[in-house]
């Protein structure tokens, strides 16, 4: 059962987040849509569409299991202004493997091309507030099942693509574009097979005890990424995915900011990243209490002078690291190519008790150049193993491994990924 407690999540001298984020409360239901098959499938989208479209603003929408029968299947669907779609534990909400379904009108999805982008999102928050997904149960990309009609599956075009240097042609999970105050609590999304969950020019997000699950060789599936948004919070939440955990991202479309991540813990992907895009600046993200296990870098930050800008007023605070590639990771040199006038400039960035428990391969951190150095403040940093490092165009206002530092102690919180038993047993 969801739960409907309010707790506070951090004082406002912490969190960079503008807002009181509290622990969200489901809204009451407008309507309960029984599923109708045991199986993915059918085509459910009719029905659910038709259920958002005629739900009353500040209520929700509940899919719900009706004896053996919890899979809904769907192509692409259309959130509206003050509706929630809340999935009910032990129901799956699957995507659709009928690219024609999710095509733009090119007829390039489930393709590789040249230029990409040519599925429509899954689930789709255009231009709307006070939406959400909520619930036990899941939404699953299918992103390992094949296409209909195809040999391959999502993730396997992916893989195509990079390998021909093309583009890939397919559905990201979850699409908010210029949302205003959109909740996300205790649903799990799996197998997606883009991005999980995308944000461009969204002003108030929250995140809160979800759970992401999507294996380590899918490529591109990012867990959570905001872009160009402001007011975001992501916390209690596991994230095990292909791609960046989370990455914050700031294009031409404006800056990243006021972000609080709190409170997570990850697994398999590329780590807490910020960027590659960063043109339009990233700023005042506080990142605290997060343990990652497996993921390939830890912090990290990464950008190049064809898509660099200015990230400032990041801190880092209380995260713990175990067998992580490179631990610490701050490049301005991302994927190499010609050069470009979009410039990295990595300033007020702050490491507070940050404690890797492996050396990985390195520790990475880079500034652009003597004009625009890295400048990085380290307080108890502690990487243990001897780890090597790239130390270049930096300005380090203390050091790794100090002498005497041991490191806060991070034995007791690396614990494994969340199964539904455990989860069920905390409530």
């Amino acid at each position: 059962m969801l739960g409907a407690a309010a707790l506070a999540l951090c004082g406002a001298a912490q969190a960079q987040d503008t807002r009181t984020v509290r622990e969200p409360v489901p809204p009451p239901a407008c309507a309960v849509l029984p599923a109708e098959s045991a199986l993915p499938g059918r085509d459910d989208a009719p029905r659910i569409q038709a259920a958002i479209d005629t739900c009353t603003p500040g209520h929700a929408l509940h899919l719900a299991p009706e004896g053996d029968k919890r899979a809904f299947t769907a192509g692409p669907l259309t959130l509206r202004s003050g509706v929630t779609l809340v999935i009910d534990a032990g129901v799956t909400l699957f995507a659709s493997t009928n690219a024609a379904l999710f095509d733009r009108g090119r007829n390039t999805c489930g393709t590789v091309d040249d230029a990409g982008s040519g599925c429509r999102p899954f689930i789709t928050a255009e231009g709307i507030g006070g939406a959400g997904i909520m619930g036990d149960g899941g939404i699953d990309g299918q992103g390992g099942q094949r296409i209909d009609g195809k040999s391959e599956t999502w993730w396997q075009i992916a893989r195509r693509a990079q390998k021909e240097n093309l583009r890939q042609n397919v559905p990201r999970l979850i699409q908010l574009d210029r949302a205003r105050e959109f909740t996300m609590y205790r649903i799990t999304l799996r197998n997606a097979a883009n991005f999980h969950v995308a944000m461009n020019r969204v002003d108030g997000f929250t995140a809160w005890g979800i759970r992401i699950d999507t294996p380590r060789d899918a490529r591109n599936t990012d867990g959570i990424d905001p872009g160009s948004s402001r007011n975001v919070t992501i916390a209690h939440s596991h994230i095990r995915t292909g791609d960046d955990n989370v990455a914050i991202k700031a294009g031409h479309n404006g800056p990243s900011e006021n972000i609080s991540i709190l409170h997570n813990r990850f697994y398999s992907g590329h780590g807490m990243s910020i960027g590659s895009e960063t043109d339009g600046g990233v700023r005042k993200v506080l990142v605290e209490d997060l343990d990652m296990d497996g993921t390939t870098s830890g912090l990290r930050i990464k950008s190049n002078d064809r898509r660099g800008g200015e990230v400032k007023d990041i801190v880092y605070r209380d995260v713990c690291m175990r067998n992580v590639q490179w631990p610490l990771y701050i490049d301005t040199n991302y994927a190499p190519g010609p050069p470009g006038e979009l410039i990295p400039d990595y300033a007020g960035v702050r490491m507070e008790h940050v404690h890797s428990l492996t050396p990985g391969r390195n520790v990475i951190l880079q500034g652009y150049d003597d004009k625009r150095p890295l400048r990085l403040t380290l307080d108890d940093v502690v990487v243990d193993g001897s780890p090597a490092l790239k130390i270049d165009f930096a300005r380090l206002a203390g050091r790794i491994n100090p002498p005497g530092a041991a490191g806060i102690d991070c034995g007791k919180r690396l614990l494994p990924f969340p199964d539904d038993a455990a989860r069920v047993a905390r409530q």
